[in-house]
């Protein structure tokens, strides 16, 4: 394919319909081609947000793989898969790449049912590794040949499911690809002794030429003396010279540290490995926001971004504090005057809002990497020793601590305090990312507390109350984004364990709201009353345990019990009050609302609330519709 004079504002990568015509590219052409989709991600992602610094980090990479490798034969695995914009735009999605992240258009992450080039859809670190080691061992066992390859950041290596896997991949296969993508962040700056060494074999350009010198020298001594003794040393003297042998050991090749901009010379090193007749790391050193300044100066801030504007990067100020930033001061408040206090946070300090507690107590703040499960184990060790320790993570990442809440938090009664994020809808990212299963998952397990604050005042009134639950481990979930616009308490205050509030009295229909359904269910009730039925107001506050006293005195008297929560219907919030009635035999009508029992699509709150009918209107019609039954 040769260039022509074009007046298209992308010349080369309008071209690309597919990763044949990546393959017919003249060599010429890549820079072209590199640039042409780093200002499309800019001004693209100006308008519907998104994973914006990753992906222009993995620009030449992505395109390098894709002249190598031939997808969808091959497979291309991308961990998180929140880098995988670019494999996008070079296989065949390059006219939808405007609906990125909308309603009813592509994913931000790889989706196995939006194209077959998208060989395994993620959300989550650890995943590739793994999945591809088992795309590979069903190849051997077929009998087939293709290649698979994993694409992993520096940052996942410090997740205990990639060190699983990379510990299986020289016992399964002999043809494999592994990528460390090594950036030096995940979404803030990477932690811990993993990340101290990748970022050591940055700085060793001679070790290419050292480990190829010392292997010759190796060779020549061990063929002039054979003795075991003397091979023994040798080797020996090869894993202190070279640091490349944490790789060596687990059966791999390694190759690298190598430039990830120099598409020329990753192709090179991709085709070695594909030829080679065992498993092989290319270890890749690029730069996360490479290409656009505002993005490459703070990669924290355009890891994952909102709208902003193209020229500078700035982004428009929100009015009201969020729920994140809120627990971020609430917590760092109590801590002043209580020296107990620890925060632990999992890979995530500015995206949980305990950036502004390390800036005050960095000695009480431990980031321990994407390593969730550590993270849980580590507050439990904490908790033994008299610390109060707060882990704070998303709550569909939290989903992989079940196991240590249940068998080490709650089985010996340690108060760690699990604070989920983005507990409910999280809405451009979608079902990888939606918090909507968390109570199902927890709420079984004995001797555990977990509340839902309404507003960010009561938020900091329900760490208050954590702070002083010291026999027994508690949670607390809160949403994604503004808060109420509430104002916080100066003195928070300690709440009565597992009492509800009621905000409002009516004998007809009482809805009781967890969380932020509590703004909804106030409108609802607004709507209600104006059609002459008296209709209560309850603000649950305790997921667990239930206020049993107050559930049974309203049931006993309505007409009609509404459970609004925002996570699925199905062993959620409403299940519990459905099954406290019925140990007590009471027959009262129970309406759940709530999410239905599918994978949430990614979109706009507004219009997923709408489509599965949990605006105010639509809560308000099917209350009505079986109050009238």
């Amino acid at each position: 394919m040769t260039t022509s004079p074009s007046s298209e504002p992308y010349p080369v990568l309008c071209q690309i319909q597919s990763p044949d015509d990546v393959k017919a590219l003249s060599a010429e052409q890549l820079p072209q081609l590199a640039s042409d989709i780093r200002q499309l991600l800019i001004t693209t992602l100006a308008k519907t947000g998104g994973h914006l610094a990753p992906n222009l980090g993995i620009v030449e990479l992505s395109i390098a793989l894709h002249r190598v490798f031939s997808t969808p034969r091959d497979k291309i695995l991308f961990d998180v898969s929140h880098q995988c914009y670019v494999h996008k735009l070079l296989t065949g999605r390059q006219e939808k790449f405007g609906t990125l992240r909308q309603f009813q258009g592509i994913s931000g992450f790889c989706k196995r049912s939006e194209s077959e080039h998208d060989a395994y859809g993620a959300g989550h670190a650890g995943t590739a590794l793994s999945a591809a080691l088992g795309m590979a061992a069903a190849r051997d066992l077929a009998d087939d040949d293709y290649h698979v390859v994993a694409v992993v950041g520096d940052g996942a290596f410090t997740c205990g499911t990639t060190l699983e896997g990379l510990n299986s991949i020289s016992t399964t296969t002999r043809k494999f690809t592994l990528i460390l993508n090594d950036n030096e962040w995940s979404i803030d700056k990477n932690v811990g002794a993993l990340s101290n060494y990748f970022a050591h074999l940055q700085e060793t350009d001679t070790y290419a030429w050292l480990r190829s010198r010392t292997k010759q020298i190796i060779e020549s001594i061990a063929g002039q003396n054979a003795s075991k003794q003397v091979s023994k040393l040798v080797r020996a003297a090869h894993g202190l010279i070279t640091p490349l042998s944490f790789f060596q050991e687990l059966g791999l090749s390694y190759y690298g540290p190598v430039n990830g901009h120099d598409t020329a010379r990753l192709e090179k090193l991709l085709r070695i490995a594909a030829r080679n007749t065992s498993p092989s790391i290319i270890h890749v050193i690029t730069e996360k926001g490479r290409g656009y300044e505002p993005a490459s100066c703070n990669p924290t801030k355009f890891h994952g971004i909102g709208q902003y504007n193209v020229d500078d990067g700035s982004t428009s100020p929100g009015g009201v504090i969020t729920y994140s930033e809120a627990f971020g001061k609430a917590l760092t408040a109590m801590a002043a005057d209580d020296p107990a206090i620890t925060a632990i946070t999992a890979a995530m300090p500015s995206g949980t809002k305990l950036d502004i507690f390390r800036a005050q107590f960095p000695k009480r703040f431990f980031d321990v990497g994407i390593a969730e499960e550590h993270a849980s184990l580590f507050a439990c060790g904490l908790a033994t020793q008299g610390f109060k320790p707060y882990l704070a993570v998303y709550s569909t990442f939290m989903q992989r601590c079940i196991d240590m809440i249940q068998h080490d938090a709650a089985l010996q009664n340690l108060p760690v305090r699990f604070c989920m994020d983005r507990a409910g809808l999280s809405p451009d990212d979608g079902p990888t990312h939606h918090g909507l299963y968390d109570i199902a998952m927890m709420r079984a397990i004995p001797n555990l507390i977990m509340m839902q604050p309404k507003d960010e005042a009561e938020l900091a009134d329900m760490l208050s109350t954590m702070n002083g639950i010291n026999s027994c481990p508690s949670a607390i979930r809160y949403p994604r984004g503004a808060a109420e616009g509430v104002r916080m308490p100066e003195a928070p205050r300690q709440l009565p364990i597992g009492k509800a509030e009621v905000l409002a009295e009516g004998g007809d229909i009482v809805l009781l709201a967890l969380g932020n359904m509590n703004a909804t269910a106030r409108k609802v009730r607004e709507q209600l009353q104006s059609r002459g039925i008296s209709c209560g107001h309850i603000n649950a506050r305790f997921i667990c345990p239930l206020d049993e006293a107050l559930l049974l005195q309203v049931a006993g008297t309505c007409r009609l019990l509404v459970t609004m929560e925002d996570h699925t219907i199905v062993g959620g919030f409403g299940s519990a009050v459905m099954e406290l009635l019925n140990e007590h035999g009471l027959r009262t009508p129970v309406l759940r609302i709530g999410w239905p029992n599918e994978f949430i699509e990614h979109g706009k709150d507004s219009q997923l609330r709408e489509k599965h009918r949990l605006t105010s209107s639509a809560i308000t019609q099917t209350i009505l519709t079986q109050y009238q039954a």
